[in-house]
């Protein structure tokens, strides 16, 4: 079977670009990984032709209606002669629908209701022209996915109201160069009165016209800690009831499944909360980066089949969220050897690695390996892992590494088979895109992953997403009778490491007291 390689890219903030391969990505890069800032801009063909070497071999290549491509015209007649060479063509797919293809052709549903929510995006109408959306419904079937309602920002634009309340009322990043901080906000909603000030947010309508008057919600956000929380808790429950009143419009009892992409679908508070609003739904799914750096896997997969017409392909087997560069042992022996100043290191088992974990010391380790996991959560390959039953490790890590709001939680990911055991809710969270609530009885167990309110943004790990991860935790569940680890994302304020290079500076620039290149079993330790 010949093998056909579609590039899609998405230029301007969350620059990024993917490469498909018959259908399934076989390589994404973001370009905030290689520069080292939050949500650059950037024209993300020149970043693959930077990066990428097999450039030439490129049949088609996407990218979305939002790019005004006058500023990269260099780079795109470079690639638009590649793919003329090899028979293919440049297609530009709407910004949703992209959104919306990356939902339901990364899942493994054959029917499902998808939902796209963000800041908004340039869309076709059925006339052909374009218009700014930032909610939108689609059903998807087989090959096909086919538009049910797209809502223009002045309806709705729940993404827009939230990057300004980030910044605007609570004073946080809402873009580069140290990315949005909304989920610093959802962490302080739970512990705040959301019926205080809800009115006033819902009346605001969440559209981009909005009303909400933001000078008033800083003023009183302020006033004291509380005051701040009870903000963030009206806010986040407006968010909730309006995503609510627009599904509910489109819903069906024969929705069984459900797809939902857009930067608003990083609202993991939210997500939880699906599982209940509508109990027919057996499965839900979020692609592992729904935000806007998804839309160059996304517009790949809409022209693939939507466009091409070629059969749905089936991703038991080929699904991974690990679509960044592996690094070989050569390299990763080069950036060792660049430090010898300033670290030791040896050989070590990961048994050996699961009794430095587990040890009551409070250690703190890094571990690295694999292909660098797509979107920004951190789940196994690029991790700093830790015991979730030190009720300590909260303060420990935030001291130790991350130096952030007190507020902040840290995730547990448990092995899958063992959820129903320790959430009230059996769910399938692979990415971490949900938030449930830890079994009243086991909280105590587990007080550093759990949060105030007693819900956790569970990561859920079988053999098959990770097999190195599952039986890590597997061996820390033999030893402890714990099936969870902390994970959080091997980084400090900047982009999840990418490199062996990057990873030694992040360990050496904080006090991780390990860093665990685990395919290769070595551990260094600092001098």
């Amino acid at each position: 079977m010949e093998k056909i390689k579609i590039a899609g890219f998405c230029s301007s903030h969350d620059c990024s670009y993917a490469i498909l391969e018959n259908g399934i990505p076989i390589l994404h890069n973001e370009l905030e990984r290689f520069v080292r800032s939050k949500e650059p801009s950037g024209d993300g063909i020149e970043f693959m032709l930077n990066t990428y070497k097999d450039v030439n071999e490129i049949k088609h290549f996407t990218h979305c209606v939002d790019t005004t491509f006058s500023q990269y015209k260099e780079t795109l007649n470079q690639l638009n002669e590649v793919v003329t060479k090899n028979g293919g063509k440049f297609h530009m797919p709407g910004h949703h629908a992209s959104h919306a293809a990356n939902a339901f052709f990364s899942s493994n549903f054959d029917e499902a209701l998808i939902v796209t929510i963000d800041g908004g995006g340039r869309d076709y109408t059925p006339n052909g022209d374009v218009m700014i959306t930032a909610f939108t419904f689609w059903e998807g079937k087989g090959n096909k996915i086919k538009e049910i309602e797209i809502l223009p920002t002045t309806v709705s634009n729940i993404g827009w109201i939230w990057n300004q309340a980030t910044s605007r009322i609570f004073g946080l990043s809402n873009g580069a160069p140290k990315g949005n901080q909304a989920g610093s906000v959802m962490a302080m909603a739970c512990m705040g009165d959301s019926e205080k000030y809800f009115d006033t947010f819902y009346n605001a309508g969440f559209k981009d016209n909005s009303t909400l008057d933001y000078d008033y919600f800083k003023n009183i956000a302020s006033k004291s800690e509380q005051d701040m929380f009870d903000v963030a808790a009206a806010l986040q429950k407006a968010t909730e009831v309006i995503i609510k009143e627009f599904i509910d419009k489109h819903i069906k009892d024969s929705h069984n499944y459900l797809c939902l992409s857009g930067g608003v679908v990083l609202n993991s508070v939210m997500v939880g909360k699906l599982y209940d609003w509508y109990p027919q739904i057996k499965d839900i799914y979020i692609c592992p980066v729904p935000y806007d750096a998804g839309l160059a896997i996304g517009a790949a997969q809409y022209v693939w089949h939507q466009t091409l017409d070629n059969p749905r392909i089936k991703w038991e087997d080929n699904n991974t969220p690990y679509l960044g560069k592996t690094y070989d042992k050569t390299e990763v022996k080069l950036a060792i050897n660049n430090f010898l100043n300033k670290i030791d290191y040896k050989e070590i088992s990961d048994d050996e690695v699961v009794d430095l974990l587990s040890n009551n010391e409070g250690n703190v380790i890094s571990v690295y390996g694999g292909g660098s996991e797509s979107g920004r959560r951190a789940l196994g390959n690029r991790s700093i892992l830790a015991d979730p039953r030190n009720p300590k490790m909260k303060d420990i890590i935030n001291e130790k590494v991350k130096h952030r709001q007190w507020y902040r939680p840290f995730a547990p990911s448990i092995l899958k088979e063992d959820t129903s055991d320790w959430f009230e809710r059996d769910v399938n969270s692979p990415y971490m895109t949900a938030v449930i609530k830890f079994k009243e009885e086991v909280r105590d167990k587990v007080p550093a992953v759990c949060h105030f309110d007693g819900s956790a943004r569970l990561q859920t790990v079988t053999e098959k997403d990770n097999k190195w991860y599952y039986n890590f935790i597997k061996k820390f569940k033999d030893k402890t009778n714990v099936p969870i680890v902390l994970n959080t994302s091997f980084n400090d304020r900047e982009p999840i490491v990418e490199t062996p290079t990057h990873a030694i500076n992040c360990f050496l620039g904080t006090n991780i007291d390990y860093l665990y290149f685990r395919d290769f079993g070595i551990i260094l330790t600092k001098k």
